[in-house]
């Protein structure tokens, strides 16, 4: 596999790095036909009382979504294996739910009413929302249930796409009862 953009944040991505890189995810060569682009990213920060902390994060954009893998350890090749063992999985499980979609139809769930949380007048007054990280990213047309592979595949609890049925924006999210439900604007 050719890595597109390998960076270091707080490191030098030596020659060394570069190469291991390129060998551990050289096992994802068997997905390639899946695999539009990779980025992977190094990064190393010191934490108080835990000394240095490597952090390697990889990002391989495939048909009808991304596969990420962000894993942490004190050794940066440590963390590199941790995170090619994970998208190795991850690649797997993305290529079996591929070909099984496209051998039998899926049935549609049925839509159910999306649960909602209600905060009592006493929880609101202390409750300051305050938004810390913002995502941009493009959405990509794909149905409901290539979304909630992706979303399983990311190991997230909601997963936003657009519809490529309706052409509108839709968000798939998993509810308490295991189900998945589908949120679509009017």
């Amino acid at each position: 596999m050719h890595i597109y953009k390998l960076s270091g944040r707080n490191v030098d991505v030596t020659d060394a790095m570069r190469d291991y890189v390129q060998e551990k995810l050289s096992r994802l060569d068997r997905y390639s036909d899946q695999i539009t682009d990779a980025r992977v990213t190094l990064t190393v920060r010191d934490v108080r009382d835990a000394g240095r902390r490597n952090r390697v994060e990889v990002q391989l954009n495939v048909p009808h979504g991304i596969i990420r893998a962000e894993e942490h350890h004190a050794d940066m090749y440590a963390a590199i294996d941790r995170a090619s063992d994970v998208l190795e999985r991850q690649l797997r499980k993305f290529k079996t739910r591929y070909m099984r979609q496209r051998q039998e139809p899926v049935p549609q769930p049925e839509p159910g009413l999306a649960e909602t949380d209600v905060l009592s007048g006493a929880d609101e007054a202390e409750f300051r929302p305050e938004i810390v990280r913002t995502k941009r990213f493009n959405l990509r047309p794909m149905s409901p249930e290539d979304a909630v592979a992706q979303m399983e595949a990311l190991g997230h609890d909601f997963y936003v796409f657009k519809n490529m049925d309706t052409g509108g924006c839709g968000v798939v999210y998993r509810r308490r009862d295991g189900h998945y439900g589908l949120i679509e604007p009017s």
